[in-house]
């Protein structure tokens, strides 16, 4: 479903005489629908990046992105845009919550952008908001959530228009233990509903171990972490 094949990129300074800086080196990953897989490494080697590229937000210098046999290094900015507002949902660590919209107007916002209106939109995000336990909470504001309540609002709206793909920076990040790990069963459980295929950036070990397989970035490339005996 997701194909990223032999992947580099690698940034420029603004003097043009300055070598250019090596971010990613042959990356390769593929991810079958319902495949949910989390990706490590150490700051500053290119995981967001590795996530930009995939979004179809940045290009790579080499190498290919497809997505459901769609070819996003083949697209123009306009396109890319219309596949990840139909085909993608986002989870960042910073929630990235509108402040003067209330949970449900929040949540509501990729139906809108993919022209869901009405009774068949209102249905979804109730069913969504059921699912993240906050049906109750629907015309509260960001400022009167949790850090856990906002996150599991973040994640209502990155599923609630049934993305083939989810993209998870860092979600538990700003979270105590308790809500990082509801939060991350939460997403697991989704994910595996809807069969779509998940990638989560983590640096740590815990909420790795709730993906299927884990894989680490380095300098050299992307790589299977071992599966333990």
């Amino acid at each position: 479903m997701l194909s990223v094949t032999h992947v580099c990129k690698a940034f420029h300074g603004r003097s043009r005489s300055a070598p250019a800086r090596a971010v990613l080196h042959d990356v390769s990953l593929a991810l079958a629908a319902g495949d949910y897989v989390a990706i490590m490494g150490e700051s500053g080697v290119g995981k967001s990046t590795l996530l930009n590229l995939i979004a179809g937000l940045d290009l790579p210098d080499s190498g290919r992105i497809s997505l459901d046999g769609i070819e996003l290094t083949a697209l123009d900015d306009a396109a890319r845009t219309r596949l990840r507002r139909a085909r993608m949902g986002f989870v960042f660590q910073a929630f990235h919550l509108l402040p003067h919209l209330d949970v449900e107007r929040n949540v509501a916002l990729p139906l809108s952008l993919n022209g869901m209106t009405g009774q068949a939109a209102a249905a979804r995000i109730n069913e969504v908001l059921t699912a993240v336990g906050l049906a109750d909470r629907r015309h509260s504001a960001p400022a009167e959530l949790s850090g856990g309540e906002l996150q599991r609002v973040a994640l209502a709206r990155a599923l609630v228009h049934r993305p083939q793909l989810v993209l998870a920076d860092e979600p538990t990040g700003n979270l105590d233990a308790e809500s990082a790990a509801e939060v991350l069963q939460l997403l697991r459980t989704q994910l595996k509903r809807d069969r779509a295929a998940g990638i989560l950036v983590t640096h740590s070990p815990i909420a790795a171990a709730t993906a299927d397989r884990t894989y680490h970035l380095t300098s050299a490339g992307l790589t299977l972490a071992a599966t333990p005996a």
